[in-house]
């Protein structure tokens, strides 16, 4: 997912297709991301190695921190990349932050990518900074009464979660809400394991996870809307050594992105899903169809092997039929000579109608 990278996608592939162009074009683009985050492109044909850049981001919390950017928040922009990032005043109107990018500052060597990337980052850094703002600042006088208050930060407006300041630690909530029962029980099974993986010894330095059904005691007293979810609440406990040096960028990105990281996890689940049972499916298919020629050959076999049989017996069926024929036949040509019998006529025959004998001596011509 675009979400869990620092350098925006989109921005990346519209940033470097300005810089390979050929020849000069112009650019009037908007882009939307995740997070409500908006950006507005424009380049100019009379002047293509300037290109400006707006960008329009929510505060991470209504009441808490205002909607233009803080100057810590600024300073961070400007140090992205130096030589290649102005910020402009006046801003562009409906945008926080508008960026005057020098192209042609940017190297001609393979480093370009890696210095449009940076540049893609600003989105990152915005909104890390403000987390880190709310970290810092927020709660200072109810912490000091006994008094830990959640603190809403709506990255997604379809997902918000609460942070919770304490003087030892920092609990991070995230109530998780799926529109399908199975991505349910999948990220239900997840959290599972993660629980089992993280309290584990070898992962000892990782924040203790936590996960429950129904809401943690820390958020009593809030919304209903936020509270109602179907798939359980997850904490996190971050401790001081999460914070410290260069952790504390690290643990503020993996808050604003764990929402976005459990879908990924959860889609990536069904998709492997789905190809074991495809892959599966596949088998039983080729050995059924295997099978059935199988059978098939047995049974043309079978076939043949009843063929021949009824042929010779047809054979030898036909052979006895003709015989008994002839024998039929003989015995009626035999019958057609004499069908009128007269007593006594074949002593008669045998006496006077008898043929003459002819000599087998050899006779001499006459001359």
């Amino acid at each position: 997912m675009a979400c869990i990278d620092r350098a925006s996608p989109s921005l990346k592939h519209l940033l470097l297709k300005l810089y390979r162009a050929e020849k000069s074009i112009e650019i009037d683009h908007h882009l939307y991301e995740f997070g409500s985050v908006e950006y507005h492109i424009q380049s100019k044909v009379s002047n293509p190695l300037v290109a400006y850049l707006s960008i329009s981001i929510p505060p991470l919390c209504h009441g808490v921190l205002s909607n233009n950017l803080s100057p810590h928040t600024i300073e961070k922009v400007k140090g992205i990349c130096p030589n290649l990032v102005e910020i402009t005043e006046p801003t562009k109107e409906g945008y926080q932050l508008t960026l005057k990018l020098n192209l042609n500052q940017i190297p001609r060597t393979k480093d370009y990518i890696k210095v449009i990337e940076d540049i893609s980052t600003v989105q990152s850094v915005i909104l890390s900074s403000q987390l880190k703002e709310i970290l810092w600042n927020v709660n200072s006088d109810d912490a000091a009464q006994g008094m830990y208050k959640p603190i809403k930060l709506v990255y997604n407006p379809r997902e918000p979660f609460f942070v919770i300041k304490q003087p030892q630690r920092i609990i991070a909530v995230f109530p998780i809400r799926f529109r399908e029962k199975s991505d349910v029980i999948i990220a239900t099974t997840f959290f599972q394991e993660l629980m089992d993986v993280g309290n584990s010894d070898k992962w000892t330095k990782a924040p203790p996870c936590t996960w429950s059904a129904i809401p943690p005691p820390e958020l009593r007293g809030e919304a209903f809307e936020d509270l109602s979810t179907n798939g359980g609440f997850v904490s996190f406990d971050i401790s001081s050594r999460h914070v410290e040096g260069n952790r504390l960028d690290k643990t503020v990105w993996n808050l604003l992105n764990f929402n976005a990281y459990v879908r990924y996890h959860v889609k990536s689940t069904k998709g492997f899903i789905q190809r074991r049972m495809r892959k599966r499916l596949e088998d039983l298919a080729e050995v059924l169809h295997q099978t059935n020629s199988e059978e098939n050959e047995q049974t043309k076999e079978v076939k043949q092997h009843e063929g021949c049989r009824y042929t010779n017996k047809l054979v030898r069926s036909s052979k006895h039929t003709m015989k008994q024929r002839w024998c039929t036949l003989g015995r009626k040509i035999k019958r057609i000579h004499f069908r009128l019998k007269i007593p006594g006529f074949a002593r008669f025959r045998q006496r006077w109608l008898r043929f003459p004998k002819f000599s087998s001596k050899k006779y001499t011509k006459l001359e």
